[in-house]
């Protein structure tokens, strides 16, 4: 027969154990909804260790929060427990996140307590809304495509048809069939850049900044804003594989952008780093180049923020809309990832290009 005192030690023991392990952030309140357990989750999702958090204030940790001091007195006279999903919690000024909370009513020492159980969501949501964009991008780029290819065809047609024609016409009438060629060539150009690029790319081994310093060098070529590019790498990022035409090409277009839309004498600013534990496409990589193209301009509309990379889309009235749908193209070539956060005063693009283990060694 086993005593029972081990056998409750043991049971203590795994308890313990097990609430350490939890992904779920937990943290325990007394009867005066003061802070008297939180489990490693809930300190990492807190952003501060059990010491400083030991015997807060349920107000003092979470405020402007959808739950509050009545709704957990309410679970610990009642014992009713409550979930509330799509709770945004912020702690500090630039960290917040989106969270399912659950509410329940415990006992420990004879005495009750409220346990509050939460769970991330932010990361989920993310997940799941850039494959239904992927998805979404997908799809427009192959409908542009097929039509683009139903325009080229009788357009080769038209333009042969109007060369022919020139040389039965007379001299003043050929200005007529010379205006049908020259516009027939620039739809022509402009379905051909509404295919995309054609040619896979030629990966090579070689330093991303290489790529930038070249953008770098064109803008300050062709500089008549007086814009400064201002760099920021991380020098020790080892060697990635990519084609360097079409990176290069990818990051111009975005540079070429943030150009167009800044004031006279603003700052562009180029920053590299790695990042860990990414999701490109629904798949987590765990290691990547970030490469992020931050300006101090208008900010996009919201209003196309989550169509910003179909093609024809565009925040500028004399604009084509090609640009980012070809640098969204080019980066999905080398199975990375180009998103955009904006707002009225600061926008980032960020290119995220996978690290292979060979690179990282």
């Amino acid at each position: 027969m086993h005593d029972h005192r081990d056998l409750l030690k043991h049971k203590l023991n795994y308890q313990q154990q097990l609430a350490n392990q939890l992904v779920t952030a937990v943290i325990v309140f007394d009867e005066k909804l003061t802070i008297q357990y939180v489990n490693p989750a809930a300190e990492a999702l807190l952003v501060k260790s059990f010491n400083k958090l030991y015997n807060l204030a349920f107000a003092d940790i979470f405020k402007n929060l959808s739950i509050d001091d009545v709704r957990l007195q309410q679970v610990l006279e009642s014992g009713q427990e409550f979930t509330d999903s799509d709770v945004k919690i912020k702690f500090a000024e630039h960290y917040e996140f989106t969270a399912e909370i659950t509410a329940s009513a415990v006992e420990f020492n004879n005495t009750p307590h409220v346990m509050l159980e939460l769970r991330q969501v932010d990361q989920q949501k993310q997940i799941s809304i850039e494959v239904f964009q992927q998805q979404q991008w997908e799809s427009a780029r192959d409908l542009i495509r097929g039509l683009a290819h139903e325009i080229k065809n009788p357009l080769g047609g038209l333009r042969g048809a109007a060369q022919l024609l020139t040389k039965e016409l007379s001299e003043d009438q050929q200005e007529y069939t010379t205006l049908i060629i020259e516009q027939a060539d620039r739809l022509r150009n402009l379905v051909d850049r509404l295919l995309g690029p054609n040619q896979l790319p030629d990966m090579k081994t070689q330093n991303v900044h290489l790529v930038l310093e070249k953008v770098n060098q064109l803008v300050s070529f062709d500089n008549t804003k007086n814009i400064k590019l201002v760099r920021d790498y991380d020098p020790s990022i080892p060697d990635v594989t990519f084609d360097d035409d079409k990176l290069h090409q990818a990051v111009l277009n975005i540079v070429s952008n943030a150009v167009q839309v800044v004031e006279e004498g603003s700052e562009i600013l180029l920053r590299t780093r790695v990042a860990s534990n990414q999701t490109i496409n629904g798949k987590r990589v765990k290691l990547t180049v970030m490469i992020s193209i931050i300006d101090h301009g208008p900010g996009i509309p919201e209003t196309i923020q989550d169509t910003l990379f179909y093609p024809m889309v565009s925040g500028r009235s004399n604009g084509t809309g090609l640009g980012l749908s070809i640098s969204q193209t080019l980066i999905n070539q080398h199975k990375g990832k180009l998103s955009c956060n904006s707002r009225p005063g600061r926008t980032e693009f960020i290119i995220l290009l996978p690290l292979s283990e060979e690179n990282t060694a």
